[in-house]
């Protein structure tokens, strides 16, 4: 927990390891189906940011039955379920209650070998760091939420939130990566905070070349920006120096929330290239952000 660690991980064995995770929310889109498909994947990043294969899951489910029909949450539950066998592993039951707002997730067991499982601690001076989804789903879940986003937008927002990163999380583990993080309600620039913290290192982060979804920058020039990004700009401000001629738009881009965004690998040069091909060859849109330095623990954004 020191670390802000992505999940538990418990030795069983010299051979295995297993890493359990739980994540909620409530629904960033409308279709109860893709809502359960993004929520899952959610939920099984953190597993996958640590290196590990999900092998079960169980339904966390928060429902209002009296003002909601079943077939919703039926829709929810469906996505859900696909989303965990996609991901090779198994559903085995979970839990439900009535609330006034609907709320799904996973809790999420996985498996790993003791040696090999990769921390968001291990990011070492000379490292290179490669993201692997753009940036921008909050804001565009938000300007979603105000009808504002086109259905291309909301489309290609989707697709981006429901992917796993189960290749990215193979590609880095090929590669012997040296740290990961999964990016999501602290955005790229909280949750690197806390790779640089546990890793006790200084990030480089270049905005310039962090990708960004089509219509973002768009719909933040709008004011379309959640109430989240204030806070992860509040909780960062301390050890986070923004450039003076970084991009204001870019730089405000760096604290958005994301909702099962991309992971964030800090991997030696040398490794490079291995972990760019792997994850291609997956197709992952993958970016190379930035670098680790020897320094206070902290983050620097330069143009």
């Amino acid at each position: 927990m020191e670390s802000a660690a992505d999940a538990c991980i418990i030795r069983l064995s010299d051979d295995i390891a297993i890493v359990q995770s739980l994540d909620f929310f409530t629904p960033v889109v409308d279709d109860p189906y893709e809502f359960g498909q993004i929520a899952a994947a959610n939920s099984l990043s953190d597993i996958y940011a640590v290196g590990a294969r999900p092998v079960s899951a169980m339904n966390i489910v928060c429902f209002p039955l009296k003002d909601q029909p079943k077939e919703m949450l039926k829709e929810i539950l469906r996505g859900g379920i696909d989303k965990v066998h996609e991901a090779g592993a198994i559903l085995a039951g979970g839990h439900s209650i009535e609330d006034r707002e609907p709320k799904y997730g996973l809790s999420v067991t996985g498996i790993v070998h003791p040696d090999r499982f990769i921390s968001n601690s291990g990011a070492r001076p000379g490292d290179v760091l490669v993201l692997t989804k753009p940036i921008g789903t909050g804001i565009l879940a938000t300007a979603h939420k105000a009808g504002l986003l086109g259905p291309g937008g909301v489309e290609l927002m989707i697709a981006a939130m429901k992917r796993l990163n189960r290749n990215a999380s193979e590609a880095m583990q090929k590669a012997g990566a040296s740290a990961s993080t999964d990016i999501t309600g602290f955005g790229l620039a909280g949750h690197a905070l806390e790779m640089a913290l546990a890793s006790r290192c200084l990030l480089e982060i270049r905005a310039s070349s962090v990708p960004v979804f089509p219509q973002a920058l768009e719909f933040l020039r709008m004011g379309m920006i959640p109430e989240g990004d204030y806070s992860n700009q509040d909780f960062c401000k301390k050890l986070v120096h923004v450039a003076d001629d970084v991009d204001p738009e870019l730089q405000v881009l760096m604290f958005d929330a994301q909702t099962s965004g991309g992971l964030l690998i800090s991997v030696a040069p040398g490794r490079l290239d291995v972990l760019l091909e792997h994850l291609a060859s997956g197709g992952d849109e993958s970016a190379v952000i930035g670098n680790v330095r020897q320094g206070e623990p902290g983050i620097e954004i330069l143009p």
